[in-house]
């Protein structure tokens, strides 16, 4: 019996200047079955507040996304054969559900958790078969619960038949490498400054540590995982920024997406350290964001999603509340010059805004502090975090 996941759904902050059309491709389908909600306490519940540019508060419509007009039918017709048993065979042989901590508390019913599944088929119809390029990242890579819970969402995906991609940073195992060995970390506009020693701890850390660890979880929760660098197969090509004085950190030229197309139609989940090199060889360091939005653009990905640290954009960095649950190329333009986008959240933006530009469907930046914040985005009409759309 496959693995039982749960999620709970979270009302999404609306603003009256944030439209979107039924045209969009990147429309969300809202469940066609039945009028059930997820069963959350009020205590979890997501609280946000609209706060106008000019600073004024009010209190927001908690309407969901499914209620702003979305489209209403799957983009495609699927009918996956299933292997069915007797209901005598399925009871002798169905093992105890694995202890899982969830939002929904320990006395929801079987029903109501086969409901919820249910209730997903539509994003399972509409996406099976779709890329979908996750940059995994920040605590949900350090904090052993969130990164089982991760990975086997990953592989959950895998097995629907959505396409996931892993990018990958490691961040927070860099600098603690990079102060083993006595070298002080050091950051411009949310980018690290690399120079040739520098370089050599981010290349070891990333393609010899970070990488491989990754796969061997994915391995191990029943996925087929491979792990990559830039380098291999002439995956990434980059060359050396000479803006900004950041050393050997490089800028994407191109994406080979040959090696990738062929691994995820074979059912394989590619896991991609953000390292590459220029056309003479030397290795450079890429933002792990820029990488998994090119890859994005490259592959036709239907989502780029960015785990991180934060409930997604805030217009108030210090006030939770203020998430943006949904926004455009234009206005996310205006946030950046009138200073709401601050340090690292100007290159996440920028990612979102490029990849975009260049075909993506649509894009997220989500908590990966929250469990099972992946699944929740894809797989629900309320998703998490912020959305940000062409």
């Amino acid at each position: 019996m496959a693995a039982t996941f749960s999620v709970r759904s979270l009302p999404r902050a609306h603003f009256q200047h944030q439209t979107r059309s039924n045209s969009q491709k990147s429309a969300r389908v809202q469940p066609a079955i039945g009028s059930s909600h997820f069963i959350v306490s009020s205590a979890q519940r997501l609280k946000c507040t609209r706060l106008s540019r000019s600073g004024a508060k009010s209190h927001i419509c908690r309407s969901t996304r499914a209620e702003q007009g979305r489209d209403l039918s799957p983009s495609r017709d699927v009918s996956p054969n299933r292997n069915v048993k007797t209901e005598a065979t399925a009871r002798e042989v169905e093992p105890t559900a694995p202890e899982v901590t969830t939002a929904m508390g320990p006395d929801v019913t079987s029903f109501q958790r086969v409901q919820i599944l249910s209730e997903a088929l539509p994003y399972i119809q509409k996406f099976r078969g779709r890329t979908v390029v996750v940059k995994y990242g920040g605590a949900a890579m350090k904090d052993p619960t969130l990164k089982e819970q991760v990975v086997r969402d990953v592989v959950l995906l895998s097995c629907l038949g959505i396409r996931p991609i892993l990018v990958h940073g490691g961040g927070p195992e860099i600098n603690s490498w990079l102060t083993k060995l006595g070298i002080e970390p050091n950051f411009k506009n949310g980018l690290r400054v690399t120079d040739a020693a520098t370089m050599e701890v981010v290349e070891m850390v990333l393609v010899g540590k970070v990488n491989k660890s990754i796969v061997s979880l994915i391995n191990q929760a029943g996925g087929k995982a491979v792990g990559l660098c830039g380098k291999d197969g002439d995956l990434i090509r980059a060359r050396q920024m000479t803006a900004g004085d950041l050393g050997f950190v490089g800028d994407v030229t191109g994406i080979n997406t040959d090696i990738l197309v062929g691994m995820v139609q074979d059912g394989i989940i590619p896991v991609i350290a953000s390292v590459a090199a220029d056309s003479d060889g030397q290795a450079l360091n890429i933002n792990a964001d820029l990488v998994a939005g090119e890859i994005a653009a490259g592959m036709d990905a239907e989502k780029l999603i960015l785990m991180t640290d934060v409930p997604g954009v805030l217009l108030d960095k210090d006030d939770l509340s203020t998430i943006i649950s949904h926004s455009t190329i234009s206005q996310m333009r205006e946030y950046k010059q009138d200073g709401t986008l601050v340090g690292g959240m100007i290159p996440k933006v920028e990612c979102c805004v490029r990849s975009l530009a260049q075909g993506v469907s649509a894009t997220h930046i989500i908590d990966g502090r929250t469990p099972h914040s992946l699944l929740m985005e894809i797989l629900t009409a309320d998703g998490c975090g912020t959305m940000i759309v062409g």
